[in-house]
């Protein structure tokens, strides 16, 4: 695919961007698949967008996910159910792309935004506790329902999906910023890998421009899973809501040209 120099510079700057936003708090793919979708040609599949932008989603999301189980402890016995959901519905969501226009989910992911923000302003400890609020079975089976739902979401559409898992961790179920950005990054790294695994069978993904961009998001998370473990759940927290308005507002964007 013939792609400019500046067009891949831009696309590794945005790629970086996405690594730091996605380790932090989630989100990174607000800024990356738009980049994809600006800056290759006009006739390429959605499919392959969605490919190739997995690709350097999943190497950042690595990263990340690294740097936080190194430093946060999390109980694998409930990260389990919610990565094992997580793959199948990022799976089931990748291979439905083809069918869906995606542009049918913007107005609902919008509506759900506005409300998630407005919910974490007006609690202004959300999150800044760890202070689970279910156990036992109704906890696992409350985490399997969470990665099932948004794992579709992820393989489906795709940007917001580390937010999103943190929203459900922390407002449904009671867990810190810092645990539940551990948490996430286990099942938005599945996702990854799973939705990844249908569009690579589907012959989806720009593999040089895919690698390249990976090493940029590579460094980008790093750099951002540093920087949140070293200044806390208030950090993560500042973060998330401008995270939250930054989607919120690409989101309203879409859904006015949707009418007009």
């Amino acid at each position: 695919m013939d792609v400019g120099w500046q067009v891949v510079a831009a696309l590794i700057g945005a790629a970086f961007v996405a690594g730091w936003v996605d380790a932090v708090v989630g989100g990174g793919g607000l800024i990356q698949l738009p980049a994809l979708l600006i800056g290759l040609p006009q006739a390429t599949p959605v499919a392959t967008v969605s490919g190739t932008n997995k690709i350097s989603s999943a190497a950042g999301t690595l990263m990340a996910t690294g740097t936080y189980l190194r430093h946060v402890r999390v109980e694998w016995r409930s990260a389990a159910p919610l990565m094992a959901s997580a793959w199948i519905g990022s799976s089931v969501g990748a291979d439905l792309v083809r069918f869906i226009p995606k542009e049918y989910f913007t107005p609902l992911v919008l509506g759900v935004l506005i409300g998630v923000g407005w919910y974490t302003v007006r609690r202004p400890q959300l999150g800044l506790v760890h202070e689970l609020r279910h156990a036992g079975s109704g906890h696992y089976l409350r985490l399997a329902g969470l990665g099932l739902a948004i794992g579709v979401y992820d393989g489906l559409i795709g940007p917001g999906t580390g937010m999103f898992f943190i929203i459900a961790l922390v407002g449904m179920l009671g867990y810190g910023f810092l645990e539940a950005s551990a948490m996430a990054k286990l099942a938005n790294l599945t996702t990854n890998v799973a939705a990844l695994t249908v569009f690579g069978a589907g012959g989806h993904i720009l593999w040089k421009l895919g690698l390249t961009m990976a090493a940029a998001n590579l460094t980008g998370g790093l750099t951002g899973a540093r920087m949140a473990l070293r200044f806390g759940n208030g950090f993560v927290r500042r973060v998330f809501l401008v995270a939250v308005v930054g989607l919120g507002a690409k989101l309203a964007w879409d859904s006015l040209q949707l009418v007009l």
